[in-house]
């Protein structure tokens, strides 16, 4: 669920930046408005892809995903 974290701050920086662009340029508005979306919606299909894949690692597969967690801290 880390993966969550990358789509949390690249979207309040993409908002943070627009809202400067539009405070520069209001009669930009609509254009900054709905390019800013678009690529928030970009963004965040990143998080719900890691969100699906978390679901599946915890409750189809648990043992597989102990197994790797074993192996990874070496027992």
């Amino acid at each position: 669920m880390i993966a969550g974290i990358g789509p949390g701050i690249g979207e309040g920086h993409a908002v943070a930046k627009a809202c400067e662009a539009i405070g520069r340029q209001p009669e930009c508005k609509g254009d900054v408005t709905s390019t800013m979306l678009m690529g928030c919606a970009v963004a965040e299909t990143t998080g719900l892809y890691a969100l699906v894949i978390a679901i599946l690692l915890i409750f189809v597969a648990p043992g597989r995903f102990v197994d790797i967690l074993l192996k990874a801290i070496g027992r």
